[in-house]
């Protein structure tokens, strides 16, 4: 099994090196796989031959490279988290997004771009581009805080009652988001609008930097927790016989989710469905041993959203098209897929 396991990984590592490829080579100034590699080669020294434009590598470093790598970092930090709720909750409906991680950061992100009053101003003055993400952060740490603790009970948490806790949240954060945006201003209802539905355009080499930490620690810190997810899989009861701090558990999951699943709505904005659908095809495909479809999301969506980027970019040229519409494409009938599965299942 786990040489298997090993196979499936590398199969979905070299999908998601070709899809970066594609994506870096596709778009408005061409670039041949030739001229990309003596690009690589030219400016890390291993060749001094440039058989290539300098347009071409301008924009390969400063606009497509970012980019790309900020779609890989935010896919696999929807994707791994997507797969490590789900196996919190033992339900493959579940996803961030039911425990306010998202509408929390959106929340905030709109408190700031339509109170302009004098502390935001100061406070941008102070963060200057990364106010918005740093409150989006912030407003997704908050939301999933208070529906932990509404789950909370005699030290244990209610899987149900979070689930029910972040339905609320989230039609609370809804309500509150839609009044805001019902006060903006023309230009402040295209922001939000545009950041609402999700874009990698924002797309630099600080922004990358910026995120990722807060990528890095849950891609390699939850994989270490597939035992554990997979001895829940068995319910709680079972799984504290086997030795699992189940609590502890459930603390590091929602708080590695709610860390990765922030930061990227805090960056992109919001993406919706990679969460949900990603470890539901690797479960159709391959298995559902925590063990592969944790680090398995991590690929398949870094593979998916860097993809899904490429053709936002391409298909309505020279204007770009918001990525979340096209993920929301993909993941809607999928999601409807899923739903009568399980109907199907429950039902025989």
């Amino acid at each position: 099994m786990i040489k298997k396991t090993g196979y499936i990984l590398l199969s979905l590592a070299i999908v998601l090196i070709l899809t970066m490829v594609i994506s870096s080579c596709v778009g408005a100034v061409p670039i041949s796989f030739s001229e990309l590699m003596s690009i690589i080669a030219y400016h890390t020294g291993l060749s001094g031959q440039q058989h290539f434009e300098s347009q071409q590598a301008a924009v390969f470093l400063n606009l497509r490279l970012p980019r790309v790598v900020l779609g890989v970092l935010i896919g696999a930090a929807l994707g791994i988290s997507g797969a490590a709720i789900q196996g919190l909750f033992r339900n493959p409906l579940a996803e961030p997004g039911l425990i306010g991680i998202s509408s929390g950061a959106t929340l905030f992100a709109v408190v700031m771009i339509v109170l302009e009053t004098k502390i935001f101003k100061e406070l941008t003055g102070v963060l200057g581009f990364y106010a918005l993400s740093i409150a989006a952060f912030i407003g997704a740490g908050l939301t999933t805080m208070v529906v932990y603790r509404i789950a909370m009970r005699n030290g244990k948490t209610i899987i149900t009652t979070l689930l029910l806790g972040g339905i609320a949240i989230n039609a609370m954060a809804g309500a509150f988001t839609g009044l805001l945006t019902y006060m903006a201003t023309d230009a402040q209802l295209r922001n939000i609008t545009f950041w609402s539905l999700g874009s990698l355009g924002g797309a630099s080499w600080p922004t990358v930097s910026a995120l990722l930490p807060f990528v890095l620690i849950p891609v390699i810190g939850l994989p270490f927790l597939a035992k554990s997810l997979n001895a829940l899989a068995l319910g709680e009861a079972q799984a504290m016989h086997m030795g699992v701090n189940v609590k502890v558990v459930k603390i590091l999951v929602i708080g590695l989710a709610t860390m990765a699943v922030g930061a990227s709505v805090a960056v992109a904005g919001m993406i919706a469905f990679i969460g949900l659908i990603i470890p539901h095809i690797l479960r159709m495909m391959f298995t559902a041993d925590h063990r592969l479809v944790i680090p398995g999301s991590a690929l398949l969506g870094a593979a998916l959203l860097t993809l899904a980027d490429l053709i936002a970019r391409t298909v309505v040229a020279p204007a770009e098209l918001p990525i979340g519409i096209l993920t929301a494409m993909i993941g809607a009938p999928v999601f409807i897929y899923i739903i009568i599965s399980e109907r199907n299942k429950s039902n025989p």
